[in-house]
């Protein structure tokens, strides 16, 4: 290489000869085949959530408590201006909360005209599973009480089973909030 090249003759230089040895684009066909979703625990049960439905998490948020409604909804929060109403999962299941607070975590769930904060005991973080592996016919006993919002079960290590917000947002004992 000769001496004389210019500083921008260089960096041509050098991004010819990057090109020439990157490696071909990344295969997707194995994303594709990937199924994931936040994973979070109520009680001794753990969920995933798809990942469209949950639109936010965040560390238990200072709210106020409301006169007037059910034992699970736990208040309501200023989230940057907004009003986000904070419901208690375990409560709303019938399970007992979890007494570290430090773990607490905050789904928030935006659909159609619901802004809801869903209140769990620990997010376990971003999970993905093989699209195979998905059980859509699980065998929910019925007499759970999240049987309802139940799509589907991941067997990997232990259940994950597959929750759906949006499913329990359209649900009228969601929804009725007032004693």
């Amino acid at each position: 290489m000769p001496d004389s090249l210019t500083a921008f003759e260089l960096l041509l230089d050098i991004d010819q000869r990057c090109r020439l040895l990157a490696a071909g684009p990344v295969a997707e066909p194995a994303a594709a085949h990937t199924w994931s979703g936040i994973g979070f625990r109520i009680g001794e049960q753990c969920f995933v959530a798809p990942m469209g439905e949950i639109a936010e998490i965040l560390h238990e948020p200072r709210f106020t408590l409301l006169p007037g409604v059910k034992p699970w909804v736990r208040g309501v929060a200023n989230l940057r201006g907004q009003l986000l109403p904070i419901m208690d999962l375990c409560g709303f299941f019938g399970v007992e909360l979890s007494t570290l607070r430090k773990q607490r975590r905050v789904l928030v769930l935006e659909y159609d005209d619901i802004f809801v904060g869903l209140q769990v005991d620990e997010v376990l973080g971003m999970q993905h599973f093989a699209q195979t592996d998905l059980d859509t016919q699980p065998s929910v006993s019925p007499g759970l009480p999240f049987a309802p919002y139940v799509q589907g079960r991941f067997a990997a290590g232990h259940d994950w089973w597959v929750f759906s917000p949006f499913a329990l947002a359209q649900a009228s004992e969601f929804r009725a909030v007032a004693v």
